[in-house]
């Protein structure tokens, strides 16, 4: 795959390597670049052959995928140039030259067109659909870029890439990847023969500075009066279960929720992939693993939370459960360890009961439905639904409290649900205000008022 053929798109935008969202790609280096165009009177395909060979005459193998580093790159690149330059006598303004050193840098480097959106602070999510097609995540809201690979070889290099940082690899033996980059983004991968027309990749962005209360606040995502019942429901050890679809922030809600415990607490944390970022003095951060090339080695999130018991945890925070695990989980919280928090995928709080349900079956206990349907109502506690909006935000939309189980059904009374635009409260006290209050935690009966 020839590296010059990257240089034929003058679309690209930069940052200051001393901002916050160049910082996680040091390869920037000094680099200072603004947008811009090649003028059309610059033989575009003679630039790009040119500084091609340059760099094969100056770094030779350095150039194949893992061969490069930062230290020195970007002034070989910038050689390279010079030299096509004073050969063909270009007229490229400097703004265009760093511009073709940095389309080299992101090939050879990093993520090749998927650079600048890793870059964009402001971007949450990158999605490949096809090598060809690339969208993006701003504000809640999907659009497509005008960005492109070059080809499925030029896409499948650039996985190859990624996946390779984080010790997996991605072939037509095993076609999918799932994993952690180093800077905590998520990254999945799936090609063919699983991916039918070629390879697409998502990369969730893992950002430094986590969201907090205040963040939820002035977005809307909960109320003041929402807030204060949440935060007394975890430091009152209620046990909570946060649902929402794909994408809908339940993450970034279990992680500020987890913010509510209190310093003198063991908290052990397990997940598919970390995310949480509990800023607590005493956390055990536990993530699975999935099965090596031979595959062996499994560790499941089951099994975490099985060990997650012999730990003596005060609290048990799971990032999400979707499987077996369920049964344990609530196990746990019927068992000595209230206020544990996880999240399920669910489109309203009477849905995620019944995830968890059906999901403690797949443990394989072969026990009753109605035994099952008893141990989630006293297990959970409260059931916090959020939702992404058509707009893009994304708010919780009910706060429900577990009554218990009559007629066989689990009944559910919202406490906060969200009606013209907001999360409002119903009126209903909820029961667990008598358990806060016994707990030493205090709870105006205010926050309820209508």
């Amino acid at each position: 795959m020839s590296l010059s053929d990257r240089l034929n798109r003058p679309d690209r935008a930069f940052s200051e390597p001393n901002q916050p969202d160049a910082a996680n790609y040091p390869h920037t280096g000094s680099l200072r670049v603004i947008a811009s165009e090649i003028p059309s009177k610059v033989d575009h395909l003679a630039i790009r052959g040119e500084v091609n060979e340059a760099l094969k005459e100056l770094v030779g193998k350095q150039l194949q995928p893992g061969g490069a580093s930062g230290e020195g790159m970007e002034s070989v690149v910038f050689q390279a140039i010079s030299m096509v330059i004073q050969r063909g006598s270009y007229p490229l303004t400097d703004n265009e030259r760093a511009a073709l050193v940095q389309e080299i840098l992101d090939d050879i480097l990093g993520n090749g067109p998927l650079e600048q959106l890793l870059r964009d602070s402001e971007v949450t999510e990158v999605m490949v659909v096809r090598f060809d097609q690339i969208y993006m995540e701003r504000n809640g809201r999907l659009s497509k870029t005008n960005l492109t690979f070059n080809d499925e070889e030029h896409l499948r290099a650039t996985i190859d890439r990624i996946v390779g940082r984080v010790g997996r690899r991605i072939d037509e033996s095993s076609p999918l990847v799932d994993a952690r980059l180093p800077d905590g983004s998520r990254v999945n991968a799936v090609v063919p023969p699983i991916a039918i027309d070629g390879a697409n990749l998502t990369i969730r962005k893992f950002f430094k500075e986590p969201f907090t209360v205040k963040d939820m606040l002035a977005t809307g995502t909960l109320t003041d009066a929402a807030l204060a019942f949440l935060r007394a429901a975890v430091q009152g050890r209620l046990n909570v279960v946060i649902s929402g679809g794909t994408g809908s922030g339940k993450t970034t809600t279990l992680n500020v929720a987890s913010g509510f415990i209190p310093d003198d607490e063991r908290i052990v944390t397990i997940e598919d992939s970390a995310e949480l970022q509990l800023t607590k003095p005493h956390v055990i951060r536990l993530e699975s693993r999935p099965a090596n090339i031979e595959g062996q080695g499994t560790v499941t999130i089951r099994d975490l939370v099985r060990n997650a018991l012999r730990m003596r945890p005060d609290r048990i925070v799971v990032g999400e459960v979707r499987d077996g695990a369920a049964l344990d989980m609530l196990q746990a919280m019927n068992t000595g360890h209230d206020g544990s928090l996880t999240t399920v995928h669910a489109n309203s709080t009477t849905d995620a009961l019944s995830r968890l349900e059906t999901m403690s079956l797949m443990a394989g206990m072969e026990l009753p439905m109605a035994a099952i349907r008893d141990q989630v109502a006293r297990a959970v506690d409260l059931v916090v639904q959020q939702s992404r909006l058509p707009d893009g935000s994304r708010r919780i939309t009910a706060i429900s409290e577990v009554v218990g189980v009559e007629h066989g059904v689990i009944k559910l009374q919202d406490v906060f649900i969200f009606r013209h635009g907001s999360l409002h409260a119903t009126g209903h006290v909820p029961a667990v205000r008598a358990v806060l209050q016994d707990r030493g935690v205090n709870l105006d009966a205010a926050v309820f008022k209508r």
